[in-house]
């Protein structure tokens, strides 16, 4: 059998939580991100890639934005925003980082499938995308895809278009974005 039907059904099912996505949520996002001094991104898993393409994007439009855990990641602070991607709300490496921001002033987003969780609880901010939990995918018809997949592409595109958000308040375009891209590859 052909891929295309899966795309297909992916796709479709990508469009059905496009249309579910809050824009007043991602519009506070983008308010949160313009006001930050730092931003830190975080997740774990296939979530955790998703937020450091995130993060990737915030520094070719000349952010100061980092991913959690690299080496050369500053200490967060007062004024930094530290946006957590995760389904579930409750893993345990992301709890500890969300409490750790909270307990030196800095704000905490959190991009997430559980308002209700810990993270959720702990966050200044809350971003909810539609998707099921991995633990419980494939047992309720919201997704025909395995574990988190709905949930992670749909943090991809969310997060893609918060880059054109953010493009367009800051007037920036990709060429201008291309002059802050990786040039040692």
């Amino acid at each position: 059998m052909s891929a295309n039907p899966y795309v297909a059904e992916i796709l479709g099912e990508l469009k059905q939580a496009a249309e579910q996505l809050d824009d007043g949520q991602a519009e506070l996002l983008a308010s949160r991100i313009g006001e930050a001094r730092k931003l830190f991104v975080a997740g774990a898993g296939r979530s955790g890639l998703m937020a450091k393409a995130f993060a990737m994007r915030l520094a070719h439009l000349g952010l100061n934005a980092y991913v959690v855990g690299e080496s050369v990641t500053p200490p967060i602070g007062e004024g930094d925003l530290l946006i957590l991607a995760t389904g579930s709300g409750e893993t345990r490496s992301l709890v500890s980082m969300a409490e750790k921001a909270k307990s030196v002033q800095a704000a905490v987003a959190a991009v997430t499938i559980r308002p209700e969780s810990t993270i959720g609880r702990l966050a200044d901010l809350i971003v909810r995308l539609p998707g099921s939990p991995k633990e419980q995918a494939g047992s309720q018809a919201a997704t025909v895809q395995p574990m988190g997949s709905l949930f992670e592409q749909t943090l991809l595109l969310f997060f893609d278009g918060m880059i054109l958000r953010l493009m367009k308040r800051c007037g920036h375009d990709s060429a201008a974005m291309f002059g802050r891209h990786a040039n040692l590859e």
